[in-house]
């Protein structure tokens, strides 16, 4: 009897969402699989990564740094993906790689866009705390924030993928790091696990209070990934010269409409000229050239040294990537959110 032959189950932008995405606006379809041409790899993709700027892309205009999604494509995504055949002088079947597969069990790739793994114990880490979101919390905080020993460095969402290595990295650089989180147990899990000097729960409804005492010498570095009224409670905190790197504003990126008066860029603007703040956003893209070969080694040695601990959330089924990802934007996770496709 003949073995059935696989498809390649896709899930594709059906509609662009107005404000949240709901699991209409994300269809899984199925096609066939593609086969490679002369120079081409067929990839099996067996880990994806959940991330919140992929809500970015699915609106019409996209970002600066990155083309809108479009409609009845597959959405985009970093994946680890296994070579399943080869037309490819550098890269041969059963190779494990760092791609940009997507949602989806295959796809193509001419091999510019891979990253040898070679053997990884772990290989989701490639996606985590040994890939992209870790980059950007190391260069961020290390090359734009610059803490110092003994300075105040706050940081929200601080058990995900970003929050939870910038605090761990200015830990070690010897600062005192205050943790903003979703609830109790992330709050308890940043201090116990993760050795955060004290975490707040957003949720709090006296967070700027409760800011305010955490940081009884205001703060002089607050990593940016959220927005909102996070940075409602942390502008008024920060130090002269403090630094502020931004690499996301997540608590922004469903919004339906411009925020309603009063308008608080007087304010914010008054605050940076008259403290001297560095406000500077970053897309980690322009960094890897220059920086990721030192993230990497760097970050090996604290991993394998118990300095940096990773905590992944993961999910089975490329079928629950929309709902999980809609639970990301909600703040759901707990630590890297990945998705496991296939076996490894």
């Amino acid at each position: 009897m003949s073995q059935p032959q696989p498809v390649n189950r896709r899930i594709v932008l059906a509609a662009r969402p107005n404000g949240m995405p709901t699991t209409q606006d994300l269809r899984l379809e199925e096609a066939a699989v593609p086969t490679p041409g002369p120079g081409q790899l067929l990839l099996r993709t067996l880990y994806l990564s959940l991330d919140p700027y992929m809500r970015n892309l699915m609106d019409e205009a996209g970002t600066s740094y990155a083309p809108p999604i479009a409609l009845g494509a597959p959405v985009v995504g970093g994946t680890v993906s296994r070579v399943v055949s080869s037309e490819h002088a550098q890269f041969k079947a059963g190779d494990l790689v760092l791609s940009n597969a997507g949602w989806q069990d295959y796809a193509l790739s001419d091999g510019t866009d891979l990253t040898a793994l070679g053997d990884m114990a772990q290989p989701s880490l490639a996606l985590g705390g040994l890939g992209m979101p870790a980059f950007t919390a190391y260069v961020g905080l290390l090359d734009i924030g610059q803490p110092k020993p003994g300075e105040t460095v706050v940081v929200a969402a601080a058990t995900g993928a970003v929050g939870a290595v910038v605090g761990q990295i200015a830990k070690l650089k010897g600062a005192r790091v205050v943790g903003i989180a979703g609830g109790a147990d992330k709050c308890r899990y940043a201090v116990e696990e993760l050795g955060f000097d004290a975490c707040i729960d957003r949720h709090d409804p006296q967070l700027a209070q409760r800011l305010a005492q955490a940081c009884p010498d205001g703060i002089d570095v607050y990593f940016e990934n959220v927005g909102g009224a996070v940075f409602e409670a942390v502008l008024p905190l920060l130090n002269h010269y403090a630094r502020v790197p931004v690499c996301g504003v997540i608590a922004h990126y469903n919004d339906e409409a411009q925020p309603p008066v009063p308008n608080p860029l007087p304010g914010l603007m008054t605050t940076l000229l008259q403290k001297r703040i560095r406000l500077q956003g970053f897309i980690i893209l322009d960094h890897y050239a220059e920086r990721f070969e030192a993230f990497r080694r760097e970050m090996g040695e604290w991993v394998a040294a118990g300095r940096v601990k990773l905590r992944e959330d993961r999910v089975d089924g490329l079928e629950n990537a929309p709902a999980a990802f809609i639970g990301l934007l909600q703040g759901h996770n707990f630590g890297k959110l990945v998705v496991r496709v296939a076996e490894a």
